[in-house]
């Protein structure tokens, strides 16, 4: 039992760490690929399995922000982090940038520990409250973050678009949609307008404890932006790490370095507390919460507590995996002409929309691709584009509960 529990560990983190590093392949493709064919592992245990998808979870959400930075490559758990890594990687800092956001990673620890009981008292009480009105909050964050725009028109053109696309792509034939919809807009459109910047790629600095002596003030700041929403975004649905860390950062001023440290912390957080949130009031939040609930059907406090530690164990373990992929990656760059790279990713990316989805699925990429190539020009933030998500959401709430 303990050698296939261990096994299970070894293959969801190689699994993670191929999704991780490939970029525009969501967790939610990869766990709605694991639940349609749930039962070809029968054979397993329901532990060996829930090990195998929490490792998974967590090692592709910590290695998701390596071509993000690196290349530009993302998906929406991501998408933030390309313009203050991306600066650093230009600086010569990639290493640093990385680095920064692996720190928020194990920061994330004690943070975990620290919400997971309140939060499971908590959330039934308030969650029950704000039932009705979840599709009104999630209006007002939709026009919150449209309003802070300096053009808001554009950004209200770029949420309604891409939510009216989100809609349709949802609700049709397309076989995993999250693919090429997130794909296109937040990985494909990153990696076009790199293409067309020609961006060289300086040496990249080693890593030196001087890099790291004087972000005391910036942990501090990223420590209290990581707690501010990061609980409430974890049951609300629809809110992923990108609203929680725009949220928190309009209410503690982040620097480029609290910002990438705070990603690190909110993104484990949400993703560990969605099986928090599973238990708390039988709400999948995340694809992996999705898959655990396939697998366990009636999550109890001791399977919580598993799957915590697990998330612990994983974070710990792959936080040292991603030091080498770093270095694998930027010797790559380093060695490679960087356009040459991005076509790559591009070529990569495109195979996996022909791969897992339908002729209606590359309609979809294209479609998506040129809208985040448009916000990206527009100077709108990116963060309007999760109008594929939210847009959806909020019409479901309204026609179920009206």
């Amino acid at each position: 039992m303990i050698i296939e529990i261990i096994l299970a560990l070894i293959i969801g983190i190689i699994t993670g760490t191929l999704t991780g590093i490939t970029p525009g392949i969501h967790i939610n493709t990869v766990t709605a690929l694991l639940i349609a064919n749930i039962s070809a592992f029968s054979f397993l245990s329901s532990t060996s399995l829930l090990v195998f998808v929490v490792s998974l979870a967590i090692t592709h959400t910590i290695l998701d922000f390596i071509p993000s930075i690196l290349t530009g490559a993302t998906d929406e758990e991501s998408f933030l982090s390309v313009l203050p890594g991306h600066e650093m990687l230009i600086q010569g800092k990639g290493r640093e940038a990385i680095s920064l956001v692996l720190i928020g990673a194990v920061t994330s620890i004690p943070l975990i520990l620290l919400l997971v009981v309140p939060f499971i008292k908590i959330t039934p009480i308030v969650y029950e409250k704000i039932t009705p009105s979840i599709p009104f909050i999630l209006i007002f964050v939709s026009i919150y973050i449209i309003a802070r725009e300096d053009n808001t028109w554009k950004a209200l053109v770029i949420f309604l678009a891409t939510g009216l696309l989100g809609y349709s792509s949802l609700n049709s034939p397309v076989k995993e949609p999250l693919l090429p919809l997130l794909g296109g807009l937040f990985g494909a459109s990153s990696i076009i307008i790199s293409l067309n910047q020609k961006i060289k790629i300086p040496h990249q600095e080693p890593l030196r404890l001087k890099n790291f002596i004087g972000i005391k003030k910036d942990y501090l700041k990223s420590l209290l932006g990581s707690t501010i929403s990061s609980p409430f975004c974890s049951f609300l649905p629809a809110i992923g790490s990108g609203h929680a860390a725009t949220i928190s950062s309009e209410i503690v001023p982040q620097s480029r370095k609290s910002f990438l440290i705070m990603l690190g912390t909110i993104n484990l957080i949400i993703m560990v507390l969605s099986f928090a949130t599973l238990y708390s009031i039988d709400k999948t939040r995340t694809g992996a919460a999705a898959a655990v609930k396939n697998i366990v059907r009636g999550i109890e406090i001791t399977t919580l507590w598993k799957i915590i530690i697990m998330s612990i164990v994983s974070i710990i373990i792959v936080c040292i995996i991603a030091l080498f992929i770093t270095n694998l990656f930027i010797k790559l760059i380093e060695r490679t002409n960087y356009r040459n790279v991005s076509i790559t990713m591009l070529l990569i990316l495109t195979i996996a929309v022909l791969s897992l989805s339908n002729i209606h699925g590359l309609i979809v990429f294209i479609t998506s691709t040129a809208w985040g190539v448009f916000s990206i020009k527009s100077n709108v933030r990116r963060i309007n584009m999760m109008g594929c998500l939210l847009f959806p959401t909020i019409i479901f709430y309204l026609t179920n509960n009206f």
